[in-house]
């Protein structure tokens, strides 16, 4: 059954929109990004600050510049999101041992506690999305989706 007639049948006629790659795209992103922040409501963690969180506890030391690149984010968002992260004593900052001028990123205990509540949820939220496919589909969804982004 063509994607088309899926969405005829689910949603109603969405016309020339059911050959939009991109729609469907921010239909599923919409999707994922639903169930995510239902699933996380009660840590009150926003997906990027999930991401550094999990980043920084893989790279301690890891500064914010570095921080920012890795993930994608501007200057400003990640500072933003440090910042928030700081104030609530999830991450510390600590001047470079190998660069004065920048600083380094480290979690706090309480930043650990919550990173790993969040992998609790991330585990729940992965395994809904994993259920729709088979492990062939999501090799391939993974690799298609990597295309665009990469």
């Amino acid at each position: 059954m063509g994607a088309a007639s899926l969405i005829d049948r689910n949603e109603g006629d969405l016309g020339g929109l059911s050959d939009v790659v991109g729609f469907h795209i921010r239909l599923a992103h919409g999707a994922v990004y639903r169930h995510f922040t239902e699933t996380f409501s009660h840590l009150d963690l926003t997906q990027k600050q999930v991401s550094v969180l999990w980043t920084v506890d893989e790279r301690p030391g890891i500064s914010q510049i570095e921080l920012g690149q890795q993930l994608r984010m501007d200057r400003a968002t990640t500072m933003t999101i440090v910042n928030r992260l700081q104030d609530r004593n999830y991450l510390r900052r600590e001047r470079s041992e190998t660069d004065g001028r920048k600083q380094a990123l480290y979690l706090t205990r309480a930043g650990e506690k919550a990173l790993s509540k969040a992998k609790q949820c991330i585990t729940e939220h992965e395994n809904w999305l994993k259920s729709r496919f088979t492990v062939e589909e999501l090799d391939k969804l993974v690799e298609m989706l990597a295309r665009i982004h990469d």
